[in-house]
């Protein structure tokens, strides 16, 4: 019989009830002509172009034929070799910073103290005005900076097409409720204002006091919970919803209301987060994936969800012998590649699926599953006698570590609670694609009658895998019934 390995992460607070977990791989529908109608794909590696400044990578922006990175509390122009020059001093040295671009200036705000670069001239500048009362979030509308003020239900506008100067009288208040406004973006021309509790829409009405009007019924009482966890991709806007009732569920813009997108067990790990205010988002696309990343820097975790598949898996790194949060902190996509910036060191990387680590270090990849198909559990010992992974096979490389690939099976019989020794098994030299992962002898299940298999595998001293990014995941079981 076959055994559902694929799928998606989903682990209940009772793992008896779900432990399935899926960490640098996600699954990709084949449509037609395909062995199977899915398969799991390797997560993309990590390879690095250029360390840039002191570190950490704190945002990344394109403008023109130049991305810019804020490192540290340094701005850098990378030009089209990644070569980097330093263009000036921002403010602090770690957390998030917004940026946006108007065609000539780019806007970095710094939660509070914010800064123009001119790319004619090439000079970077604070904004000094007396009138402007910092920035959180910014962005773009109709020849407009758009940003909100710190600790405030204010929304503001720059001159048209001059960043550097605000006119004291261009704000005006979110008042659909009396909450506080987290974070703003522009989508299709239209400003979204995100309060703790509530969202609502404006646009440009071109009136001589304040361009910005509210859209009349574009309000819902859906806040959001981190300024920094906005993000929009696929024609929609993603956030980490907070409203009175409650926080922690992940949310797609659907019209002017949100859609719940994130999964009980999602919002069950989240929920347990000491504090996700400090939430990262950032999206891409890649072989027609579109992915949204949402980082926890304190809680060490990052969850994607894959509008594709509309399913979660964790990305992570693996240092010694955990996982712990992705390396990446910021996206841009620059010279025909996804580029991301390390939270932890100076390091600018291309995200790479045919690299199967990340710089270098050891990328993990993990898959837990029930080994019997929901419904089909009737409670009785099973034995079950062996295990066949369907994979891309007779890959690796020619001499040294990677000639001889293995991927580690191990098992629980009480749902997840304890787990089995490791057991390797060889997937073919290189050249040798017939070759069939096989585990044999598997024993009896125990306990609560109920197995989860697990799979992994690392680029370790031990035992090396250098599997391709396609891993074509279908299990097959062969039990006999007791």
């Amino acid at each position: 019989m076959k055994t559902p390995i694929l799928g998606s992460t989903y682990v209940a607070r009772s793992v008896n009830a779900a432990d399935s977990r899926m960490v640098n791989l996600f699954p990709e529908i084949v449509p037609e002509a395909g062995k199977e109608p899915a398969f799991l794909q390797r997560a993309p590696g990590l390879r690095k172009l250029n360390e840039v400044g002191d570190g950490p990578i704190r945002g990344l922006w394109t403008l023109g034929d130049n991305m810019y990175a804020v490192s540290g509390d340094k701005l850098y122009k990378l030009d089209s070799e990644f070569s980097a020059v330093v263009v000036g001093t921002v403010s602090g040295t770690s957390g998030p910073v917004s940026m946006v671009d108007n065609g000539t200036q780019l806007f970095i705000a710094c939660n509070g103290p914010s800064y123009i670069y001119n790319s004619q001239t090439d000079v970077l500048q604070q904004i000094t005005d007396a009138d402007f009362p910092g920035a959180v979030t910014v962005s773009y509308l109709d020849g407009y900076f758009v940003f909100n003020e710190p600790n405030s239900q204010k929304i503001w506008i720059t001159s048209l097409l001059d960043g550097l100067s605000v006119d004291p009288l261009d704000f005006a208040s979110a008042e659909g409720a009396p909450d506080g406004v987290v974070g703003i973006i522009a989508d299709h021309r239209e400003l979204w204002v995100f309060g703790t509790n509530s969202v609502e829409v404006w646009y440009n009405s071109g009136n001589a006091d304040f361009p910005l009007s509210r859209i009349q019924g574009a309000f819902n009482e859906l806040g959001c919970a981190a300024p920094y966890s906005i993000a929009k991709m696929d024609n929609g806007l993603f956030w980490l919803g907070k409203d009175a009732r409650g926080q922690g569920i992940v949310y797609r813009a659907n019209g002017y209301t949100g859609q719940r997108i994130s999964t009980h067990a999602v919002e069950w790990q989240i929920q347990q987060y000491e504090d996700m205010s400090d939430a990262i988002a950032y999206t891409y696309q890649q072989d027609g994936h579109s992915f949204y990343v949402l980082i926890f820097p304190q809680a060490n975790r990052t969850w994607v969800y894959d509008v594709a598949t509309q399913a979660w898996h964790e990305r992570a790194g693996f240092a010694n012998g955990e996982f712990t949060r992705h390396r990446s902190n910021c996206q841009a996509f620059f010279q025909g590649e996804v580029l991301v910036g390390d939270y932890q060191n100076a390091n600018i990387y291309a995200f790479d699926l045919e690299d199967y680590s990340d710089n270098g270090s050891i990328q993990k990849w993990l898959r837990s599953w029930r080994a019997l198909p929901t419904g089909q559990n009737n409670l009785k010992r099973t034995a079950q006698h062996s295990l066949q992974l369907d994979l891309e096979t007779g890959v690796g490389l020619n001499i040294g570590q990677g000639s001889d690939p293995q991927v580690m099976l191990r098992w629980s019989d009480d749902g997840g609670h304890t787990w089995s020794s490791e057991h390797w098994t060889p997937i073919g030299k290189i050249g040798e694609y017939g070759k069939r992962a096989f585990w044999r002898r598997l024993g009896m299940t125990m306990k609560l009658r109920d197995r989860v298999y697990e799979i992994s595998d690392t680029r370790s001293e031990e035992h090396t895998s250098e599997l391709q990014s396609h891993l074509n995941l279908v299990c097959r079981l062969l039990l006999e019934k007791k």
